[in-house]
């Protein structure tokens, strides 16, 4: 199996990958094309590697088409999940939908950029003054009914499985960003079983293959708040999960159909 890789941080570790410079994917297209599989190419390859030279990617072109903004992503989960999405407005930045806005959310609500990633971009909206300044910045209004919690829950998937899930507790009272990025810590305690097959289910319908997905838990009902194609590996690492190895697993599949091996996580 020929791998090429645009991406030797993601990719290490992963037997028989030759990387390429994306910047000479042109130079390099007999490589590329010679290829079974590529490799975390960047968002813009994505098209022309899947429908020009009709290449198998991996993350999987859904996981990059949806992955890429928070409005895609969030339109997936309310055409999937309904019942499992924050009641989310999303409009073009007008004061009339800014008005809109005010009558249907009571504060405080939160804003978010529609690109961004580690707990960035997300702003909590106290007040008009809030949401005035927020709107003055972006084009795009992204606002999310406010979730009582002080931790969320990250669920790694690879392939077509679970491979780790654990608890992101905030790193202090009153900070409603749980990433660890922004200072939150990890606990390996059992998670929801209902999380985990939501997760399940949710990728499996949107053809994700590769995503660190985040769920937020209020009164045991499960909420899809986003995923992550480029998620930290800090808490994989503390587990000793070989991530590269259950990629290779998953690429090889395609071929030579390989029991997956047994994912980390703890059910409640």
């Amino acid at each position: 199996m020929k791998l090429v890789s645009f991406n030797p941080l993601r990719s290490r570790g992963i037997k028989g990958m030759t990387y390429v410079k994306p910047e000479m994917v042109f130079r390099e297209r007999e490589t590329v094309r010679q290829a079974d599989w590529i490799l975390f190419p960047e968002t813009w390859m994505v098209n022309f590697l899947s429908y020009g030279w009709n290449k198998r990617i991996f993350p999987s072109i859904s996981s990059y088409h949806l992955g890429y903004s928070k409005v895609e992503m969030t339109r997936a989960f309310e055409a999937v999940c309904p019942d499992h999405v924050p009641y989310t407005r999303i409009c073009a930045s007008t004061s009339a939908n800014q008005q809109q806005i005010l009558e249907e959310f009571t504060f405080p609500f939160v804003a978010k950029d529609i690109r961004n990633s580690m707990g960035k971009g997300v702003f909590l909206i106290e007040s008009e003054k809030d949401l005035k300044a927020y709107a003055k910045q972006h084009d795009v209004l992204y606002v999310q009914e406010f979730l009582e919690m002080d931790r969320d829950i990250r669920v790694v998937w690879v392939g077509h499985e679970v491979i780790a899930a654990y608890w992101r507790i905030g790193s202090q009272l009153g900070n409603f960003r749980n990433n660890v990025a922004q200072g939150a810590h990890v606990s390996f305690e059992p998670v929801p079983r209902s999380v985990i097959q939501l997760v399940e289910e949710t990728a499996r319908t949107l053809g994700i293959d590769y995503a660190g997905f985040d769920v937020a838990l209020v009164q045991d009902h499960p909420y899809l708040l986003e995923f992550n194609l480029w998620f930290g590996e800090t808490a994989l690492k503390e587990l000793n999960i070989p991530i590269h190895q259950k990629i290779l697993t998953y690429l090889e599949s395609f071929h030579n159909p390989i029991t997956p091996t047994p994912p980390f996580y703890k059910v409640s």
